[in-house]
């Protein structure tokens, strides 16, 4: 069964909305591995306008299951908050700086020098180590050689495909899945996979490890109360 790893960044958006500590990070972290998560994601920006630098020590010292951080290892900030809290899993996203959310995975043909030095960093500090990539075979293919564990397949197109042509939508996933369980990596995925998609996917995804979701489960979290809402979610990640 591929795991859940709650993605908190939501949180912090309403939190800073208004100033002060409330919802409180910590707290929601503490409750969604009570409530059944397998691992708590955060993504911190260098702008800090969602999951602050200081979130991310205070959180370390709370979780009990896995901990992921997400960012771009080409801010030194990064590498080194990362290095300092020495989380389960860092998941190195090429993102711009004043991105408003991740859009694509690493050219890991063109970038494999820095990714295979950067990554290295990390491995040493014994730090398992994903990379963001877009479902494509050659860049998957090519992952392996920068020595990453695991890829994480950048899901958008999936999902916005997914209510037209479920089938045609994951047939590129299928395929970089394969690839990268031919050479030997794990498999990770993530953004804007929700309650409607994430079952499809994983039952096309064989060796799927992990996934990572913060937007829509939040928002269902909205409705459904967040226990229930995490619960929900893993029900979608059980094999048949």
């Amino acid at each position: 069964m591929a795991k859940l790893s709650v993605n908190i960044n939501k949180i912090a958006t309403l939190r800073n909305s208004r100033g002060g500590n409330n919802p409180d990070v910590v707290k929601v972290a503490i409750d969604c591995q009570k409530f059944g998560a397998d691992g708590i994601t955060v993504h911190p920006r260098p702008d800090e306008r969602h999951i602050r630098y200081s979130d991310v020590y205070a959180l370390k010292n709370i979780i009990t299951t896995e901990f992921n951080i997400e960012g771009n290892p080409k801010e030194d900030k990064f590498v080194a908050l990362v290095l300092e809290t020495r989380p389960t899993q860092v998941t190195l996203v090429p993102d711009d700086p004043g991105q408003l959310t991740s859009n694509h995975g690493w050219d890991t043909v063109k970038e494999r020098e820095y990714l295979v030095q950067i990554i290295d960093v990390f491995k040493k500090a014994g730090i398992r180590v994903s990379i963001f990539v877009d479902p494509v075979e050659e860049i998957v293919a090519a992952a392996a050689a920068t020595r990453t564990d695991r890829v994480e397949l950048y899901t958008e197109s999936y999902a916005k495909n997914y209510v037209t042509d479920r089938a045609a939508a994951v047939r590129e996933y299928v395929a970089a899945a394969a690839m990268a369980t031919k050479n030997g990596l794990g498999l990770n995925a993530g953004h804007d996979l929700d309650m409607n998609n994430l079952q499809f996917f994983n039952e096309s995804i064989p060796d799927l490890l992990e996934v990572s979701i913060g937007h829509a489960l939040i928002t269902d979290a909205l409705y459904y109360g967040l226990e229930n809402t995490i619960q929900l979610y893993k029900r979608k990640l059980r094999k048949a």
